[in-house]
């Protein structure tokens, strides 16, 4: 106990009483996952404001041997930024940690720290001139750093890429309390190994993210949105090589929603609009960006549509025709975690696939899951064009919430059975954490996962970086 008291002491000297949080109301916020699905505990929360304090922090860490969980927004799926059960780690809150460093927008980058809200960096690209296109769900509470830290998708990955492809440089205090200073706005940088791409998506596991050099792009000068009805994802797949060859780079969103999926968001969302009488078996919200007028956006679109229609891969669409039925569609898209949340607790799967192999995932799953657990219910959605389905499982009707999540286990074994089979990955951008760690070990290679604990050791040789998360 002693070492816990002089450990604590030296955190407040670093960071001053009021940043040192230990009693079970300043804490609580901090350790419960965004699901409410667990709670851990933690000897205290710390909150640095600065890399120096971060890098004072890990450096007692080290010396008195204390678990770190780094944090950021703790808007996390996979249970990766919450502590264990044991009230032996500390949680590293990097919300603090906030402020934009630079923006330069003739080299299209900003720079910001890791705790940096993700709204916020938009905002402040937007009013540079810029767009910086990460965007997801949680984007206004979610951090930079955590988006770094589980390589982060969102919506725009089609046109953009992941979090991994828009991050240029990094700056990470290693857990021995030394700062990495990797902050380079360059697009090329051949000088050796990418530990950039090393940090990116290890969860905090390795080191802690503290800034980042993001990648910004020009304004489109048009988005259009549509709606569009097809009978099953085998349409949807055709009717995205099709946008793909009409609209190329064009084309930055295609979200697949089941007809399941729109049934849920309208029986808990009655407000928000039904842009078809009747109903279909798949539906895909698709958007298009153009560097050159709304004028060209429209008629690409459109020809598009009529191409389509012409080609019987979809029933019917519509086109947004101004800003708020743009939002109407969206809506009806980011309002389908909220709306199974509301019906009750469900089975998620963050999953990717092999593109041309959905369709066959999806039937030969659905099929195996109607057998193994009749009745239950598919909300299957997610970002089509980038591989990445939300895969996620609903009780039967009259199951209670707790009968139907005993069988979570076997639940998982088949989808990620099926996955695995697929040749796909059992997480796209959630992570690993501690949720899905048992399941890695499954389906990774021996020589994988004896790769992965090798860098581990090296960097991390008193697994003091996250202890139970990925490995």
């Amino acid at each position: 106990m002693t070492d816990q008291t002089d450990f604590l002491a030296a955190c407040r000297d670093l960071l001053g009483d009021t940043h040192v949080l230990t009693s079970d109301a300043d804490t609580a916020p901090f350790l419960t996952d965004w699901r409410d699905r667990f709670t851990g505990k933690a000897l205290a929360v710390l909150r640095p404001a600065t890399v120096e304090h971060v890098a004072g922090i890990l450096r007692a860490c080290t010396q008195w041997q204390i678990p770190v969980v780094p944090q950021g927004g703790n808007t996390g799926l996979v249970l990766g930024s919450i502590p264990d059960a044991a009230g032996t780690a500390v949680v590293l809150s990097l919300t603090r940690l906030n402020g934009i460093r630079a923006l330069d927008p003739v080299n299209r980058t900003i720079t910001v720290d890791a705790g940096c809200i993700l709204q916020t960096i938009q905002e402040a690209a937007s009013a540079a001139g810029c767009l910086f296109p990460l965007s997801l769900a949680a984007e206004g509470s979610c951090t930079i750093g955590g988006n770094l830290a589980t390589n982060a998708g969102g919506t725009a990955v089609l046109r953009y890429g992941n979090t991994r492809e828009l991050c240029l440089g990094l700056e990470v205090v290693t857990p021995q309390g030394e700062v990495w200073s990797g902050l380079r706005g360059l697009r090329k940088d051949n000088t050796g190994y990418d530990l950039r791409d090393l940090y990116i998506g290890a969860e905090g596991t390795l080191g802690v993210i503290t800034g980042a050099v993001m990648k910004l792009y020009p304004q489109p000068k048009a988005c259009i949105t549509a709606l569009a009805a097809m009978p099953t994802p085998a349409h949807a797949l055709r009717l995205l090589s099709l946008m793909q060859d009409h609209c190329g780079a064009s084309l930055t969103g295609f979200e697949l929603m089941s007809q399941y999926c729109l049934q849920l968001v309208a029986e808990q969302f009655p407000q928000l609009p039904r842009p078809f009488a009747e109903a279909h078996g798949q539906y895909v919200l698709l958007e298009l960006s153009s560097s050159q007028s709304e004028a060209h956006a429209v008629e690409l679109l459109e020809a598009s549509i009529g191409a389509a229609l012409e080609d019987e891969l979809i029933a019917d669409a519509v086109v947004a025709s101004s800003v708020a039925q743009s939002e109407g569609l969206w809506q009806l898209r980011e309002h389908i975690p909220l709306a199974q949340a509301q019906a009750g607790k469900n089975i998620k799967h963050d999953i990717s696939l092999p593109i041309s192999c959905i369709a066959d995932f999806i039937s030969v799953t659905d099929a195996a899951l109607a057998r193994a657990f009749p009745g239950c219910q598919l909300v299957c959605f997610g970002h089509l064009g980038d591989g990445n389905l939300h895969y996620n499982v609903a009780p039967p009707a009259g199951m209670t919430d707790q009968d139907f999540l005993a069988n979570q286990d076997a639940i998982n074994r088949i989808v990620h059975d099926q996955v695995h089979g697929f040749g796909g990955s059992i997480s796209a951008e959630h992570g690993i954490g501690a949720l899905k760690k048992d399941d890695l070990a499954r389906y990774k290679s021996p020589l994988e996962l004896q790769l992965m604990r090798a860098v581990k050791q090296a960097l991390d040789p008193q697994n003091i970086m996250n202890p139970g998360k990925i490995l």
